[in-house]
């Protein structure tokens, strides 16, 4: 009898922590850049993420040649020119979302605080958003700004109005338990 309560407590325990955990079902990544001659917007559905719903643990990456462009030569000139997506394949983020309760359902402001990875150039980061718990699923939301020239991705001096100095940065991940 004893050992059976000890596989029970022991099944208890791993659920327990496999609930807590979340991957990405749905992602949705859009960069805006509002620059004088022309507005370029690009849109990515193939990023993944997991979070870690006890520990606030949340990491991501995105693809770069996954950014979907109104004109292929814009895909073709953001790959080549600017993100130089061979060298660089993907951006990630490694950090903790806090503010929030696992436990209220609906929507809560959150802060996501770490390390973004953009062209091979990491930086500290905080990102407040907005998290939604309803239904044993996760959403999370955030819109933020990203200065090019901290990420050493350079604007050819023809193309300066073409391309602005910061673009916004909008994010939703859609997680399901693991």
């Amino acid at each position: 009898m004893r050992r059976l309560w000890t596989i029970f407590f022991g099944v208890a325990l791993i659920w327990g922590a496999k609930a807590q955990k979340f991957s990405a079902e749905k992602s949705y990544i859009k960069f805006y850049s509002d620059a004088a001659i022309e507005d370029i917007t690009a849109e990515n559905t193939k990023a993944s993420s997991i979070f870690n719903e006890a520990t606030g643990e949340v990491v991501f990456s995105v693809p770069i040649k996954e950014f979907q462009f109104e004109k292929s030569l814009m895909k073709e000139h953001f790959n080549e020119k600017y993100m130089e997506s061979d060298d660089y394949p993907k951006a990630t983020f490694q950090g903790t979302i806090s503010g929030y309760q696992a436990s209220v359902v609906g929507d809560q402001k959150a802060t996501a605080k770490g390390k973004i990875n953009i062209h091979g150039v990491e930086h500290e980061i905080e990102i407040p958003g907005t998290m939604t718990i309803n239904d044993g699923k996760v959403v999370m939301k955030a819109k933020f700004m990203i200065k090019l020239i901290d990420y050493k991705i350079k604007i050819p001096q023809l193309l300066w109005q073409n391309v602005a100095e910061q673009v916004e940065v909008t994010i939703e991940f859609n997680y399901k338990p693991l």
